[in-house]
């Protein structure tokens, strides 16, 4: 399955994007989110599936965590450690990293065993990733497998939406494509994206939340393939039929983005 490079595009925004600034505004926004739970990471296991740039795995290690991480490229794993620079407090810190695809027996095998016990992790934590494996459900299925009874369950996982079968046919299109031609989906999609969160949220769409950048935002977002969406009630509904109750939730700014949730592994 062709599938978008976000180790790259993560390399390019933390080379040329990521400011002070951001790095501030994405740890009062991971904080903001862990509140939003009612949770103190300190002292406690986090498991972060699909780290990224690593700004929430960092986030929760500079708040006292014990971090584990896992993603799919191994190009992040390389972007988190330049982007220790941004967390001072977190010089020398072991971060173990697990690169695999929480699809992947093996992967989840590493990761139990890196777990404190045989019981699972206090918080799992995933933001915009379950969506991109291919086979969403599962995805979440396996996450949350590793969340101990009485752990904490954080996702954010694109809203279902009429216009969401269009943005698959785009995001296929991108990453089948030639460079000549993902640049021109991007260069078409800029100005329809910008209208279209300004015309929603009347907000400025340069400034982001959890310190991202407009630019590879929308990168992300039109080659974002494998790419998968749900209603709030299909989440739920499927969750708690795995002995999950929601605590809290979030909806997404805009139509087709990121619904959040928290949610608690009953005992």
């Amino acid at each position: 399955m062709r599938q978008f490079d976000f180790g790259e595009n993560w390399s390019d925004f933390s080379d040329h994007a990521l400011t002070p600034d951001r790095v501030r505004q994405a740890r009062a926004d991971f904080a903001g989110f862990m509140a939003r739970g009612g949770l103190d990471v300190l002292g406690k296991h986090f498991l972060d599936v699909g780290f990224g740039q690593g700004l929430s795995l960092l986030g929760a290690a500079s708040l006292g965590a014990h971090v584990v991480g896992c993603d799919i490229n191994p190009k992040c794993t390389q972007v988190l450690e330049r982007n220790r620079q941004h967390f001072p407090e977190v010089a020398g810190r072991a971060l173990p990293v697990v690169v695999g695809s929480i699809l992947d027996p093996v992967t989840l095998d590493a990761l139990k065993k890196l777990a404190p016990g045989e019981h699972g992790y206090d918080i799992v934590h995933s933001w915009g990733v379950l969506h991109h494996t291919g086979s969403m459900w599962q995805s979440i299925d396996n996450a949350a497998s590793l969340v101990r009874p009485g752990g904490a369950l954080f996702l954010a996982l694109y809203n279902r939406h009429w216009t969401s079968p269009l943005w698959a046919a785009i995001k296929y299109c991108y990453v089948r494509g030639p460079v000549w031609l993902q640049r021109m989906i991007v260069g078409v999609c800029y100005p329809v994206i910008l209208a279209a969160k300004w015309a929603v949220t009347r907000r400025n769409p340069m400034s982001m939340d959890r310190g991202m950048d407009f630019y590879y935002n929308v990168v992300d977002w039109v080659g974002g393939y494998p790419y998968e969406y749900a209603s709030p009630a299909e989440v739920a509904r499927h969750l708690e039929q795995r002995n999950f109750a929601l605590l809290a939730s979030a909806p997404a700014n805009v139509p087709t983005g990121c619904n959040e949730y928290v949610f608690v592994r009953q005992p």
